[in-house]
C-alpha cells in the first residue's frame, strides 16, 4: 500500500490522509506574547500611549513571490510553484536510482535521477529539470524529490533513509502511479519498479534501482 507523507510545509491547509492502491505494473506493451492584552482595567489609565508603529520591511505576500522567480530568455519572469523541503538529500552512491522512459515498447531515454535530489517535470523548458512536451501536461507538472525519512521498525527503533516520493503540482489533468491517479499536492512514496505517467501522455516512465550485488 502506498503511503500519503505530510504536504509540502508551504502548504497552510491540512487534508485527511487516503490510500492508494499500489497495483503491478501494467505497461501496455513488453510539498508570540499577549500579556498587554489583558491587563487590569486599573492599570489602562497609567499606561504610557503606544509607541508609533514602525514600518515593515520585510518580504510580503507579492514581494515573496516575486523573488521566487526565474526570468526566461524572452524575459519573462516565471514563479516557482516549488521549493525543496529541509528533508532534501541526494540517496547514497550505493542506491543509484535511473529512470526509463518507454514509448511502447521502446526505451527513449535511460536518465540517472539519483545524481541530484529533485526533479521538476514540465513544459516549461526555462525551469524543468526533465521537460514533457505533451500538451495535456501542465508547465510545472509533477517533482520527484529525494528526501530523508525516518520511520520505526517493530521493536520501536527509527531508522532514516533517503526515499523517492513524486508530488503532483496540481496540474491540469494529473499524475499517476502504477495506473492511480494520486492527489496533488502530497507526497506520494515510489518504489522499485513504479511506473509514473503525467497528463494524457503515452509515454511510461519506470523507475528502478540496480540489482542488489
Amino acid at each position: 500500500m502506498a503511503r500519503y507523507e505530510d504536504e509540502p510545509r508551504s502548504r497552510h491547509e491540512t487534508r485527511h490522509r487516503q490510500s492508494l492502491s499500489r497495483s503491478p505494473i501494467r505497461r501496455s506493451k513488453a510539498l508570540p506574547s499577549q500579556d498587554d492584552a489583558f491587563q487590569d482595567k486599573a492599570l489602562v489609565k497609567t499606561t504610557p500611549p503606544p509607541e508609533k508603529q514602525k514600518p515593515n520591511f520585510t518580504t510580503t505576500g507579492r514581494l515573496a513571490a516575486e523573488s521566487n522567480t526565474v526570468n526566461s530568455a524572452d524575459g519573462q519572469a516565471i514563479v516557482l510553484k516549488y521549493h525543496e523541503p529541509t528533508e532534501a538529500r541526494k540517496p547514497p552512491p550505493k542506491e543509484a536510482w535511473r529512470m526509463y522512459v518507454f514509448k511502447d515498447s521502446d526505451v527513449l531515454e535511460t536518465v540517472e535521477i539519483s545524481e541530484r535530489s529533485c526533479w521538476l517535470f514540465g513544459r516549461e523548458r526555462a525551469i524543468a529539470d526533465f521537460t514533457i512536451e505533451h500538451p495535456s501536461c501542465s508547465k510545472q507538472h509533477a517533482v520527484i524529490q529525494f528526501r530523508y525519512m525516518e520511520k520505526r521498525n517493530e521493536f520501536g527503533d527509527r531508522k532514516g533513509k533517503v526515499r523517492p516520493y513524486v508530488i503532483d503540482l496540481e496540474s491540469g489533468n494529473g499524475t499517476m502511479v502504477n495506473g492511480d491517479k494520486v492527489p496533488a499536492g502530497r507526497y506520494v512514496e515510489l518504489r522499485d519498479k513504479d511506473m509514473l505517467k503525467f497528463g494524457h501522455s503515452s509515454r511510461e516512465y519506470v523507475l528502478m534501482l540496480p540489482p542488489a550485488g
